[in-house]
Parts: structure tokens; C-alpha cells; sequence
């Protein structure tokens, strides 16, 4: 369990990160296409950083904690 911490904290520090950076180029843009542009790039850096907690918690869970000693 201990394990799992370290990724699920950066994981959720990095999407609070995206989304206050985002946020504040959303503000500073009075276009809205542009707006909806930039809404969309931290929506899919969230869903990846989300989708690679998920696989680094399985990975932990199964044993393969030490992914560099396969190659």
C-alpha cells in the first residue's frame, strides 16, 4: 500500500497543476474557440496522467515493481 502513495500524490499534484496553468491562459484568451482549445489539452493530460496511475498501481499490485531490470 505504501507503494501506491507516491504515484496517486504526484498523479493528483500534476492534474491540480495542469489545471491552474490551464486555467490561466483561459482567462487571459477572449476568443472562445481558442478557449475551448486550451480547455480541451489539460481534459486529455488528465485523462492520460489518470490512465498511467491506473497501469503503475497494476503494476505494483502484480509484483513488477522494478520495471527497469527487464531491459
Amino acid at each position: 500500500m505504501k507503494k501506491m502513495i507516491a504515484p496517486i500524490i504526484i498523479t493528483v499534484f500534476m492534474i491540480i497543476y495542469i489545471a491552474i496553468y490551464f486555467g490561466v491562459l483561459i482567462y487571459l484568451f477572449d476568443n472562445i474557440i481558442v478557449r475551448i482549445l486550451i480547455g480541451v489539452i489539460p481534459v486529455v493530460f488528465a485523462g492520460v496522467m489518470i490512465f498511467v496511475c491506473i497501469e503503475r498501481i497494476k503494476e505494483i499490485r502484480s509484483g513488477e515493481e522494478d520495471d527497469l531490470s527487464k531491459y
